[in-house]
């Protein structure tokens, strides 16, 4: 007999999975949420040399100075804003899209590739203004922060949205919108297609749709740990578009412009050529914005003196750290990645399959309508 992921068993309803990845996602967000406010620290810090170095002291130096609801988990209320309908919105489309597929025929690796695109697509729309905000309360911590100077300085979440939204355009909440889907739209195809591979191949084992919490929890572990192992390249590379500061000399191809070209906003002037430095005085001592990484938290640092990257352009971004860096440049922090998406993907993904077994307890319904 073969199970193929519980497909000839039937498929619970898509509302159910819509609950069930809520719950899960929230529940696996929040859990690594302290470990996702120390490597936004770790990639935001302005300072050089920078306070926060190591994963383990920088934990300790944080909990010890800002303790733990406006230190480690700062940001924590527009992370748990967006990460639920987020995850709504990704297992409904995933299982909608998914389901469709395969009635229509199409080989199962392809139609979990794609419904995974599809997924993460459909919950950007919510996930990325949410993060924005979360990354910004995360490097700051708590209002008029003694400790760390970052920039910001919100009183809280909604004064944080009206502020970027009254002084940087509502647009701003988008930031970074591109690059986090170059790098999330892979992660979270390939989670998903090695994910629901894993699960037949444990079904098969079992012989049995039930296949105990080890399975499980190895099974979500290893999809998003091998799927973040192979996108930590787009990682690298997102992050540093993103947490690099603009205005600093970077010494450009020559281009027939002005010296100075102001970009979006009220603020922000960088240097597009070098032929006469004296016209502009010096960078302004302390910028509002920073564009610092949305999105599930990269684990990647740069380097000190890592060369800038200043096109926004993900594949010359890949080929000019390959030039300077070599291939070790591409899976910079790939071991912490590793271990972040195994542990986030593996505690969603089992809560997602325990959540579901429990709403088919607790609100059951006819099967014959969702049988394959």
């Amino acid at each position: 007999m073969t199970f193929d992921n519980g497909e000839l068993e039937g498929r619970p309803p898509i509302i159910h999975s819509m609950i069930a990845g809520g719950l899960g996602g929230t529940t696996g967000d929040m859990l690594m949420h302290s470990l996702d406010t120390v490597k936004t620290r770790q990639q935001g810090d302005p300072h050089l040399p920078p306070k926060y170095t190591s994963l383990g002291s920088s934990y300790y130096t944080i909990l010890r100075q800002e303790g733990v609801a406006r230190g480690l988990y700062g940001g924590w209320l527009p992370a748990m804003m967006g990460s639920f309908p987020g995850t709504v919105l990704f297992f409904g489309t995933y299982e909608w899209s998914k389901r469709h597929m395969l009635d229509y025929g199409i080989q199962p690796h392809i139609a979990y590739l794609t419904a995974g695109f599809l997924g993460d697509f459909a919950a950007s729309v919510v996930y990325v203004p949410s993060e924005v905000l979360k990354t910004r309360l995360q490097l700051q911590g708590r209002f008029n922060n003694p400790y760390f100077k970052s920039g910001y300085n919100y009183r809280g979440t909604f004064d944080a949205a009206k502020t970027i939204v009254r002084t940087e355009g509502f647009p701003e909440l988008f930031s970074g919108y591109k690059a986090t889907l170059y790098r999330d739209l892979p992660f979270s195809a390939l989670q998903f297609m090695f994910y629901e591979q894993f699960q037949s191949w444990a079904r098969d084992y079992k012989k049995s749709r039930e296949i105990g919490v080890r399975l499980e929890l190895l099974t979500g572990a290893a999809g998003g740990g091998l799927a973040g192992v192979i996108t930590c390249p787009l990682d690298v590379v997102k992050t540093r578009l993103q947490t690099q500061i603009d205005p600093v000399p970077v010494v450009s191809k020559p281009k027939d412009r002005p010296v100075a070209e102001p970009l979006s906003g009220h603020h922000d002037t960088v240097l597009k050529s070098s032929p006469s430095p004296s016209p502009s005085p010096s960078p302004p001592p302390q910028q509002q914005k920073r564009p610092i990484s949305t999105s599930s938290p990269s684990t990647h640092t740069p380097r000190p003196g890592a060369m800038p990257l200043d096109e926004d352009s993900i594949f010359r971004g890949l080929k000019l750290i390959y030039k300077t860096e070599g291939i070790g440049g591409w899976f910079r922090g790939v071991g912490p990645r590793f271990v972040w998406t195994s542990v986030q993907s593996g505690c969603m993904l089992f809560l997602y399959q325990t959540i579901l077994r429990r709403l088919e307890v607790w609100l059951p319904v006819e099967r014959s309508g969702f049988s394959a």
